[in-house]
């Protein structure tokens, strides 16, 4: 029950934002992110979408093979193209993720370690994103910049707060990793995981390594939603608004990823003397483009459905069926049951040669 109000409250968060940006912006800016793209912008998003999409799967069979999972290449790269797809179709932004982590850890026999194989990879995107767009709002002006200079002193207390509380929490998952309780176990087997799955010699470079490639595909779609909407500013402008974009993206308050991304945009822009409605124009451009870029994973549901439904079971046809149906036959009452009849006379022929012979004696005798 309270996952379901959960579900509704974050559709309906989504659905608020957007439907507010619109309300002050007018739907005219909406529409907009529709027209300006045209069949290059559609191409560019295509290729930036694959190479961002392969270095992703790459990511994910870095950390599954770190938890000791098989995961092809090849595999990981078509599951990441379908929840990519579904994660853009459906509501929630995520069902694809949960889609593709409870496929692979079925396959592997073990579906709580593919959840967490799954969780992992994400989280590794998230920590580079947030940390990359820390340091370019804090060193970049842009509008994020003037509010951490007007209000400094309380955002360094809320860091030092958030800086505390996550010590706090290490502090206390090293000493739970002591005790014998269930806890305690499942403390143990999430730290091994991070540090066997993230923080490996093995795993880590390469996580990190593609993650900060994957980050720097989705500024470069960003940058040609940007051109298209007819955005002059120059990348170093657009690199914190475009960031901003992104966190606001990974908020659990969406519509298919619609909603906090245009909200934010249509903030950012505008408090950086830009256009407001520009920057709901390229957040727009934005989702399409990713959209368009996540296309291929319909192709990949539609050839895994189709061979699905051709490898079930022949159904065998309507007289084989009747047959089947048939009663069984009763078996006859044994033979042996049944009276033996009386032993019949034996009849022994006498040749008529000794008939006529004793004949004979009686007459003389």
């Amino acid at each position: 029950m309270n996952r379901s109000i959960w579900a509704w409250l974050r559709l309906v968060g989504g659905a608020g934002i957007l439907a507010l940006v619109m309300w002050r912006l007018g739907t005219g800016a909406f529409l907009d992110g529709m027209r300006v793209l045209d069949a290059g912008a559609l191409l560019a998003a295509v290729g930036i979408g694959a190479a961002t999409t392969l270095l992703s799967a790459w990511r994910w069979c870095l950390v599954a093979r770190g938890l000791g999972m098989r995961l092809s290449l090849r595999d990981a790269t078509a599951d990441y193209y379908q929840a990519l797809f579904l994660n853009a179709a459906l509501p929630g932004g995520i069902l694809g993720d949960v889609g593709r982590a409870v496929r692979h850890g079925k396959g592997e026999g073990d579906l709580g370690r593919g959840v967490r194989a799954v969780v992992l990879e994400r989280t590794a995107g998230q920590v580079v994103l947030l940390v990359v767009g820390a340091a370019v709002l804090v060193a970049v002006p842009s509008p994020v910049f003037d509010l951490l200079k007007a209000h400094g002193s309380r955002i360094a207390a809320v860091t030092a707060g958030i800086a505390a509380a996550g010590v706090l929490i290490f502090l206390g998952l090293r000493r739970l990793r002591s005790g014998r309780s269930k806890a305690a176990g499942a403390a143990r087997t999430g730290m091994s995981e991070i540090r066997a799955g993230l923080l490996s010699r093995r795993s880590g470079p390469g996580v990190l390594l593609a993650s900060a490639a994957v980050l720097a595909g989705h500024l470069a779609t960003f940058l040609v939603a940007a051109r298209a909407a007819g955005s002059a500013a120059s990348l170093l402008e657009l690199a914190p608004l475009l960031l901003l974009a992104l966190i606001a993206m990974g908020l659990p308050v969406n519509v298919g990823g619609w909603g906090p991304r245009e909200g934010v945009m249509a903030w950012a822009f505008g408090a950086a003397g830009l256009s407001a409605a520009q920057g709901l124009t390229i957040a727009v451009a934005y989702g399409i483009l990713a959209f368009v870029a996540a296309v291929p994973g319909a192709a990949v549901l539609v050839a895994r459905l189709v061979a699905r439904r051709a490898g079930k079971p022949v159904v065998e046809p309507a007289p084989v069926r009747a047959l089947t149906a048939l009663p069984a036959v009763t078996a006859l009452p044994a033979l042996t049951a049944m009276p033996a009849p009386a032993p019949a006379a034996v009849v022994v022929p006498v040749p008529a040669v000794r008939l006529r012979a004793r004949a004979r004696v009686g007459v003389a005798a």
